[in-house]
């Protein structure tokens, strides 16, 4: 089965994490990337996430893509469970992504079996397009990221850490979208198994 789980902050939603743990949490193996947080000043929320997880009784490796290929990344994902892709810049996190294939790989994996958790940018991703990471105006494209398509693996686009002062900034740029665009607080994420997407977490989900 198919499995992703796309958050806007993490392990905010740890409990919804261990329900779609395939295995007892001291055997699960997190390949944990790193690669947005690379351009943030403060990432002091990658040791939060971490320490969480190894709470929990993870396993965990932190993995910057940056630099690596396709075959290299396969081997560093073979004995994982989970790929837990940290937030951080989205443009620079793409960037990598369609540099080192992990996007090819990482899909593979999927239909394996491996569990797929992104991070407000790694959630981000995940869509047609990484148009949602400049709303807000919260992430620059401080790489000149022209094409920003993004995985695909929902057919919508994902904005993350809503609060309700976003609502007017949200109704203007969807405006110009060509796509879906599905809200998330930081108490939420969307949960995909196979072909069905479900809100999970607290609070019901935003309609703009």
């Amino acid at each position: 089965m198919k499995i992703l789980l796309l958050t806007s902050a993490g392990m905010n939603i740890k409990e919804e994490i261990l329900k779609i743990l395939p295995k007892p949490a001291d055997q699960i193996k997190v390949a944990y990337i790193i690669t947005a947080s690379k351009s943030e000043k403060d990432i002091s929320y990658l040791d939060r996430d971490k320490g969480a997880m190894l709470d929990l009784g993870f396993s965990v490796e932190e993995i910057d893509i940056g630099g690596k290929n396709e075959k290299e990344l396969k081997e560093i994902f073979k004995d994982k469970d989970i790929i837990y892709v940290q937030g951080g810049n989205t443009f620079y996190l793409l960037k990598y992504v369609k540099e080192s294939g992990f996007g090819g790989v990482i899909k593979d994996l999927i239909e394996r079996g491996k569990i797929y958790i992104g991070v407000s940018a790694g959630s981000i991703i995940t869509g047609p397009t990484i148009e949602t990471a400049g709303w807000k105006r919260a992430d620059k494209n401080i790489v000149g990221l022209k094409d920003l398509t993004g995985l695909n693996f929902v057919p919508f686009l994902v904005f993350v850490h809503y609060e309700p002062e976003h609502s007017e900034i949200v109704k203007q740029e969807r405006l110009a979208c060509k796509y879906p665009v599905r809200i998330l607080t930081d108490e939420q994420a969307f949960l995909v198994r196979d072909n069905e997407i479900k809100l999970v977490g607290n609070g019901p989900e935003v309609k703009i």
